[in-house]
């Protein structure tokens, strides 16, 4: 297969949408004028949508007022942008909605183990997702497709999950047409395997607002508060999900969970923690690229240098809380994979996981890892040229603010275990 020529974007401050993405954007925008930010008027549209009013516990309320305020005052949304968010958070109120209706229906599903979970743990661009869907495919493990993610459970009226798919399907031809170069940073397709992260946002809780949109103040108030009731959440969600669709041995990951490793363990105290680590400079060089590219979906004027030091400071937080916190994961119950180890052997970086975890490791799991990877080739998209400059940072800036966790994690001969 030949693939394409990497690109650089040079177009971070002052986005160029193809063609075919005028008529959407125009159609967003039109939408969004006619739409309040407020948790009243959210709330209100999920109520209505659905016909349901128990909200389960009510301390997301405070979240969704200090996140309101945050995208009306701090966003510096498009009107498209608000179009955006608005379905975005309706949808998460929504979920909320018929998860607890669910429940009162069925009370057994909070019987349901959520049992010996396995947690990738690391930032983006430290082979988390590539990882995550070669153990995603091995059919003895529960995943979270894409589409599940989005809509975890469904409407009365639907009696087969194909009218998600299908919104979701819809959605990512949104994307691809908005955004035709993300996909060379992280594909997303409507069965991949996706973070729980969004099943948190449904608690209005965790990093996926920060990722998406420019809201400080709201990520300062889930730094500044216990993450434990919303986790709690996020184990409800999973136990109602192997009600609705089986499996009994979940495969997850997030970013997130690098500085919440004290509260992760709780709450899956018998869990196997894989832990992944990359040259902290590159992880932000990157990631934060594929962030700033990302804002021009919602932002009416992004910018690429604000982004990088934002980025700069919450990249900080969550290597920081690795080195903090990273004796708080069992010595027995977790794995260290370094980027290049896993590059150099997958397989064997695969077989130590697994033996860790207790998962068999057989010949048809393997055969499905091949599958995967003969299916979906990595870079078959195309490459990003990705540059410091681009977004504002200085290279010995980022070195120095990350060399705690450089030399916690990279500078011994093999961090494949601890």
């Amino acid at each position: 297969m030949t693939r394409p020529a990497a690109i650089r974007f040079t177009d971070l401050a002052d986005p160029v949408y193809p063609p075919a993405a005028q008529p959407i954007r125009e159609a967003l925008a039109a939408y969004g004028q006619t739409l309040e930010l407020s948790p009243a008027a959210l709330l209100t549209a999920a109520g209505e949508r659905t016909g349901l009013s128990d909200w389960g516990d009510d301390g997301f309320r405070e979240r969704l007022d200090v996140l309101c305020a945050a995208l009306r005052d701090e966003a510096g949304l498009s009107d498209a942008g608000t179009a955006v968010v608005f379905e975005q958070l309706v949808g998460n109120l929504v979920n909320r909605l018929r998860l607890e209706a669910l429940i009162s229906a069925r009370p057994e599903i909070l019987d349901v183990p959520v049992d010996r979970p396995i947690i990738i743990c690391g930032l983006p661009r430290t082979g988390t997702t590539h990882l995550h869907n070669l153990i995603a495919a091995d059919p003895g493990l529960r995943y979270l497709p894409y589409w599940e993610s989005l809509e975890p459970f469904p409407a009365p009226d639907e009696t087969d999950d194909q009218p998600r798919r299908d919104r979701c399907a819809a959605g990512l031809d949104l994307i691809d047409t908005t955004m035709p170069h993300f996909k060379r940073m992280h594909e997303m397709t409507v069965d991949h395997a996706h973070e729980e992260i969004q099943l948190l946002a449904n608690d209005i809780s965790g990093m996926l607002f920060e990722t998406t949109y420019r809201v400080p103040s709201f990520a300062a108030h889930y730094k500044t508060h216990d993450q434990r009731p919303s986790y709690a959440y996020l184990k409800r969600s999973l136990q109602a999900l192997q009600w609705l669709r089986g499996g009994t041995r979940w495969i997850l990951k997030s970013p997130q969970h690098l500085e919440q490793f004290p509260v992760l363990a709780e709450t899956f105290p018998d869990a196997t923690f894989v832990v992944t680590h990359r040259d902290p400079a590159e992880v932000t060089r990157s990631m934060v690229t594929m962030i700033a590219y990302a804002a021009r979906m919602a932002s009416l004027r992004p910018d690429p240098a604000a982004v990088g030091r934002y980025w700069l400071d919450r990249v900080a937080d969550l290597f920081n809380g690795c080195v903090r916190d990273r004796e708080v994961l069992p010595a027995g119950q977790s794995v260290d994979v370094r980027f290049d180890d896993f590059m150099a052997d997958e397989q064997a970086t695969l077989a130590h996981i697994y033996e860790v975890a207790g998962q068999p490791f057989g010949a048809h799991t393997r055969d499905a890892m091949a599958r995967f990877r003969r299916d979906h080739p990595r870079g078959r998209h195309g490459g990003v040229e990705y540059r410091m400059s681009d977004i504002g940072l200085d290279p010995d800036e980022v070195a120095e603010r990350l060399s705690a966790y450089r030399a916690r994690f990279l500078s011994a001969p093999n961090s494949r275990s601890v």
